[in-house]
């Protein structure tokens, strides 16, 4: 008690000085001076007083704890609140530095208040003394701590007017961060140091690990170096611009033509017009796409044509006269000519691009139409270069144009050479082999030299040392030309019109052994033989065509054999042609066989028995196509009507009606009932009229004969019934009626639905009768007649008794319908 009595009495004089308020804080600071909780605490209680008292406390608290960074941060942020929106001449200013520069004395490894001091340097415009506080900063903290302080560091010395300072700032920034060059390259730029601006650039564009934080790619940066470069050829003088764009060229091959016209705007801003010009024919001549080379044709047009209105300017200024101008003649000449250049420029280009085009060759041949020398050096050049494995085209057309040129001014013995190299060239394809041999041939035609032509193409045909299969691409095709149906064909064409029968049937004889034979060679062959009177060899042609071919393709060599056989013979050989037509018929398919049938089944009727013809045509309704059996019948009934009659025609169209679809059906219904109706029959008609009503819907099919009128109305009635029955069934009847059949419920039903018909329409054009199964044939004529008093009474005697549940049957039995109506 007696040390804190001795403490109390030293501090009585201070406590004084404060409020009773402060006492108790006082005791605590006393009994706990290095605590730095309860300083806060007092500094928080005196946080509204006075600020020079609370100032007094923070260095009270200072002093007891100088290492304190809460302290510290908390009074220094207090401080510089103390003079905020005062004048930066203020002497409170100074003061507060030089407490930052107390502070740094235990805080220099503290970013933040390093960072605080120098905002508040900033503030004050102390460039000097800022610029150094922030080296100071730099070389205390760890370099783990450096990223703090630049940004805040280089957006001071952007600030200021001083470019030479900030580049200095930067050069030391990019040791540490050199992934941020883009930043100081853009400064530079800025403030219009592009020398350096260019040298980082191109240090960048080299600097293979370097990434882009703007996301840029090695080729955009390349390009911006360029377009700097070759933008400001004054202000650029520590690079060789023609090395930096020459490398880019060699480097970014498919983006030549912006790099290129950057090279040539770089010569021309620096005032040499003839290089900028070589340049651009140096450009034109190498580029290898159309975009590449639009770019630098544009700006080469355009650059030509500045220059002519430059020096028209000048011309005009001076006074002088444009026509005496040689120079400015000159440079229209030199524009002109460029324009009319294009064209071939731009077939050079994609020369380059495929010098293996074909197609273009032929273009580049004709922009030098007129001028022979140049072809002859074109082609020579185009068969020279192209090489047929890797042709984009038909590559022996070069060698085929080549020699047509020569034959067109009349030097056939160069066209011939240029003809028998072109036999040698080891094409892709036989086939162009084959055309070249073929061309050859031909021009010694139009030429009437025969032999010759005859020569080559048998020398063409000629079988080499090693055979070899056609489509064996490992073997030259000189080796598998001799295969080639299109030059045996040409010989066969030649050997007709200018050699012997035994040469020309050598020939055709050849392609068959070969097996290259197609339909029509077969059938060019048995035709050469049968104008030459050797029938029978034709028909032997014939049959080796035949053996080789399966159908369809064998459709034409049989159609053609049968007709000519036929032709020949009639029906001298008849067993032999229904042996051919058998022949012909097994496996042919349904798509062909309607035209052998008829063929076949003409033979008969003019040669052979009719009943062989009907069973042709029953057997064609079989064999063909479902679309066309409707046809086929129509062809049956036809001829079976004019051999036999048309009473023989009854059976044919009950088939008909049985195997054809409704709505061939229907036709064939009609038609049967005509015939019926014309020969009397009318029982008969009507039993098919009703069977043809239930395979038509009366709502819909309205095209029925008057004579079906009465049975139409009927059946639309009886599918009222039914639909009405299905609606109310059996269960719904009066309980009297449960025990009747079937058939009684249906007449009672129908006599309600009449009953009901019958109050809709007070005046009815027509009553319409239900007939019972046991109505006798007397009443029913009567029942008709109250019907119909204009129907013409027939004699129904012979009618079955079972014709009126005739209506009521379905298509899936028409032999019922039918079967009273065969002749007895």
């Amino acid at each position: 008690m007696a040390i804190l009595r001795i403490k109390l009495s030293v501090y009585v004089p201070f406590a004084k000085m404060n409020e009773d308020d402060d006492l108790p804080y006082e005791e605590e600071i006393i009994r706990n001076p290095y605590s730095v909780k309860c300083w806060m605490r007092y500094i928080e209680f005196k946080q509204n007083g006075q600020k020079s008292i609370l100032n007094m406390i923070y260095e009270r608290a200072l002093k007891e704890l100088p290492g304190s960074y809460k302290l510290w941060y908390n009074y220094l942020r207090e401080r510089r609140k103390q003079v905020k929106g005062k004048c930066i001449t203020d002497p409170s200013y100074e003061e507060i530095n030089n407490c930052h520069e107390r502070a740094l004395v235990f805080m220099h490894k503290m970013p933040r208040i390093w960072l605080d001091y120098c905002q508040f340097l900033v503030s004050q415009s102390k460039i000097t003394r800022s610029r150094q506080t922030f080296d100071r900063a730099l070389r205390a903290l760890p370099v783990t701590q450096h990223p703090r302080i630049w940004p805040l560091y280089l957006r001071f010395v952007r600030s200021l007017s001083l470019p030479e300072t900030a580049i200095r700032v930067y050069r030391r920034y990019l040791k540490l961060c050199p992934e941020n060059a883009e930043e100081y390259i853009d400064y530079l730029r800025s403030v219009g140091r592009l020398d350096e601006a260019a040298l980082r650039l191109a240090a960048v564009v080299n600097d293979e690990s370097f990434v882009s934080k703007e996301g840029k790619s090695n080729y955009q940066l390349w390009h911006e170096l360029c377009d700097l470069i070759s933008q400001n050829p004054d202000k650029v003088t520590s690079l060789n611009v023609g090395a930096i764009i020459r490398g880019g060229l060699t480097r970014f091959t498919d983006q030549l033509g912006k790099l290129w016209c950057s090279l040539a705007d770089y010569y021309i801003r620096s005032g040499h017009f003839e290089k900028a010009r070589d340049v651009y024919e140096e450009a034109i001549l190498t580029v290898v796409t159309v975009r590449d080379f639009t770019q630098v044709f544009d700006s080469y047009a355009q650059f030509e044509e500045n220059m002519i209105a430059a020096k028209m300017e000048t011309t005009a200024e001076m006074g002088q006269d444009e026509e005496d101008d040689i120079d400015l003649e000159l440079r229209l000449a030199r524009f002109e000519q460029l324009i009319a250049r294009r064209p071939l420029l731009l077939n050079s280009v994609l020369l380059r691009q495929n010098p293996h085009n074909v197609h273009e060759w032929h273009k580049r041949v004709k922009l030098y139409d007129g001028n022979p020398r140049q072809i002859i050096n074109t082609y020579t050049e185009a068969v020279q270069t192209v090489d047929p494995i890797k042709a984009t085209g038909k590559p022996h057309s070069l060698w085929v144009s080549f020699a047509k040129f020569y034959e067109e001014n009349e030097q056939l013995d160069d066209a011939r050479t240029i003809f028998e190299k072109a036999t040698k060239v080891n094409y892709k394809q036989v086939d162009d082999l084959a055309v070249v041999w073929c061309e050859y041939g031909e021009m010694e035609l139009r030429h009437e030299n025969y032999e010759q032509a005859l020569r080559i193409l048998r020398k063409a045909t000629a079988i080499p040392s090693k055979k070899a299969e056609y489509f064996d691409a490992s073997e030259p095709v000189q080796n598998r030309v001799y295969k080639s149906l299109k030059v045996w064909s040409m010989l066969a064409d030649l050997e007709e019109s200018l050699g012997t029968f035994q040469s020309t049937k050598a020939v055709y004889d050849r392609i068959i052994d070969l097996r290259i034979a197609t339909p029509q060679i077969i059938i060019n062959y048995a035709m050469f033989l049968e104008e030459h009177n050797y029938f029978e060899e034709s028909f032997k042609a014939y049959e080796r065509g035949i053996a080789l071919f399966r159908w369809p393709n064998v459709y034409d060599i049989w159609n053609t054999y049968l007709t000519k056989f036929i032709d020949r013979y009639g029906g001298k050989k008849l067993e032999r042609a229904r042996d051919l037509f058998e022949q012909a018929l097994d496996g042919c398919p349904a798509k062909f066989a309607k035209t052998i049938y008829l063929l076949y089944a003409k033979l008969e009727e003019n040669y052979g028995l009719a009943r062989h013809a009907m069973a042709v045509y029953e057997r064609a309704t079989e064999a063909v196509e479902v679309e066309e059996r409707h046809h086929m019948f129509n062809i049956y009934i036809k001829r079976a009507a004019e051999i036999y009659g048309v009473t023989y025609t009854r059976e044919i169209y009950q088939k008909a009606i049985e195997v054809l679809p409704d709505e061939h059906a229907r036709d064939m219904c009609l038609r049967f009932s005509d015939m019926e109706s014309k020969l009397g029959e009318i029982d008969r008609a009507r039993a098919i009229y009703s069977y043809c009503s239930q395979i038509c819907d009366p709502r819909v099919r309205s095209s029925l004969t008057p004579i079906c009128l009465h049975t139409k109305h009927s059946v639309n009635l009886c599918r009222q019934m039914l639909i009405r029955f299905i609606a109310h069934p059996v269960s719904d009847l009066a309980p009297g009626q449960m025990g009747m059949d079937d058939m009684k419920m249906l007449e009672q039903k129908a006599q309600q639905l009449a009953a009901e018909a019958e109050k809709d329409k007070p005046k009815p054009k027509e009553k319409i009768l239900f007939v019972r199964s046991d109505t006798s044939r007397s009443e029913l004529a009567e029942l008709s007649k109250q019907a119909n008093p204009d129907e013409i009474d027939i004699d129904d005697d012979e009618e079955d008794d079972n014709d009126q549940e005739v209506q009521l049957e379905q298509k899936s039995v028409p032999t019922a319908v039918f079967g009273g109506l065969k002749d007895d």
